[in-house]
């Protein structure tokens, strides 16, 4: 027998399974159309935008997806409650308080476990390239360099989307805010991949996930993926036509 120790195999990440949608907003900018549906219910091509980005977690081999609510709860809850099959839902009830995004994260971490989770805008939508993106972001997770890995989209190419960007990033794809730049080539498209301990020293109730993000710029670790496709940004009454027209196009031409 060999004195020699074997080298011992590297253990593979956890699979990311679990997913947090932030459903709880007020939908101010969506006014009127929320003024009796949240936005997360608002359709898009036929289907709620909390459908879309649900059965986006599914594809993307989310097991578990956790969704708060605060305005008109009860109307995303019974929606919830009729969809069944995957991914399998819990409800992170933020009724008494809106938490904005970090606080509502925050407050359902029981429920996401001890692993990097996904974290969704109800309202994250866009036009896939030839590779599914949610995939290939879960591919590009890599734990040893990165805290946090954000699926960002071109600010130039994306429809719907007037303002100046929100960061840009280097040749090894960490990201930095856009600062003093009048343009920054990327935008923020609305889901990410995070891990728990972040959350460890925050502020309790409502605090904003740029917090996080922020925090992992100065220690070098936010980390961007380019989308494959075309990123819509559906924020308005408006931006809802656009985005279905867009849509029926990309039928047209695949």
């Amino acid at each position: 027998m060999s004195d020699t120790a074997e080298t011992p195999i590297p253990e593979a990440p956890p699979a990311i399974t679990r997913a947090f949608v932030l459903a709880a907003g007020l939908g101010k900018r969506m006014r009127p159309v929320t003024a009796t549906v949240p936005k997360p219910l608002v359709e898009v091509a036929g289907k709620a935008l909390l459908d879309h980005a649900l059965d986006r977690a599914t594809e993307g081999g989310i097991e578990t997806a956790v969704v708060n609510v605060h305005y008109l709860p009860d109307l995303i809850e019974a929606h919830l409650a009729k969809r069944g099959g995957a991914p399998r839902i819990l409800v992170s009830d933020e009724r008494a308080a809106l938490l904005e995004t970090g606080g509502g994260v925050k407050r359902a971490l029981a429920l996401l476990g001890d692993t990097p989770f996904l974290v969704f805008n109800a309202d994250s939508f866009w036009l896939e390239g030839p590779a599914p993106n949610l995939a290939r972001l879960v591919a590009a997770w890599d734990g040893t360099i990165m805290d946090i890995l954000l699926l960002v989209a071109p600010t130039t190419t994306s429809l719907g989307y007037e303002g100046a960007g929100d960061f840009v990033m280097d040749a090894d794809g960490r990201l930095a805010r856009r600062g003093e730049r009048r343009v920054a080539p990327f935008i923020y498209a609305g889901v990410a991949i995070l891990k728990p301990g972040l959350f460890a020293d925050t502020p309790d109730g409502a605090f904003s996930l740029n917090l996080l993000f922020d925090r992992a710029i100065e220690a070098g670790r936010l980390s961007g993926l380019r989308l494959d496709g075309q990123w819509l940004h559906v924020g308005t009454p408006e931006a809802i036509r656009a985005a279905e027209e867009r849509v029926r196009l990309s039928a047209r031409e695949g």
